[in-house]
Order: C-alpha cells, then structure tokens, then sequence
C-alpha cells in the first residue's frame, strides 16, 4: 500500500505543479488575466504542502524522485492540454527519468 500511496502522491503532486505553473503561463504569456495568475500561484503552493505526504522522510530523496515524475507529467500535460507531440527522443528521456524513480524510491535498501 505503500507504493500505491506514494505514487498517487506523486501524480496529485504533478498535478498541482505542473498545473499551476500552466496557469501562470497562461495568465501572463496568453494575457488571461491574474485570476488564472493567482489560480495558479494557489496550485503551486498546493504541490509544496502535497510532498510532505509522501511515506519517505527524505525530503531530498522526495524531490529528486519527484523530478523524474515531474519530467514525464510535463510531456503528458502538454500532450492533453497544448497539442504537444513528443518525439522518440523525449519518449526516451521520460522512461529514464522514470526509470530513476523507480530506483530512488522503491528501491530495497539494505
């Protein structure tokens, strides 16, 4: 259960990061307006309260996992929301990053 936990964890933290950031983006680059600005300001304090519900008390471990979930959400995000279409070469670097989370945090340590 623990790393269902954990991996849920991480997703509602990509969501809210990564979320949040697009609707800064939006507010500033797109010219919407600082509603979505402040929108996206309450998202991304939202993701630093969400890794601190993570099992592991690393907070640097956390993190460091959590860049590869952030790399891999990224591309998904702007797959579903911006048309973006990833080629080979970031469908690669996504698995690595993936990968990577997978040893940082589950990992058996002895």
């Amino acid at each position: 259960m623990g790393v269902v936990r954990s991996l849920l964890l991480f997703v509602v933290a990509a969501v809210t990061e990564i979320g949040g950031a697009w609707l800064v983006w939006q507010g500033v680059r797109e010219h919407r307006g600082p509603v979505w600005v402040g929108l996206g300001i309450g998202f991304l304090a939202a993701y630093g309260f969400v890794a601190t519900l993570q099992p592991d008390a690393h907070f640097g471990r956390i993190l460091a996992a959590y860049g590869g979930v952030f790399v891999a959400g990224s591309l998904l995000w702007g797959v579903a929301v911006d048309g973006f279409r990833p080629d080979r070469y970031d469908l690669a670097g996504a698995a690595i990053c993936l990968l990577g989370v997978a040893v940082i945090m589950y990992a058996r340590r002895v």
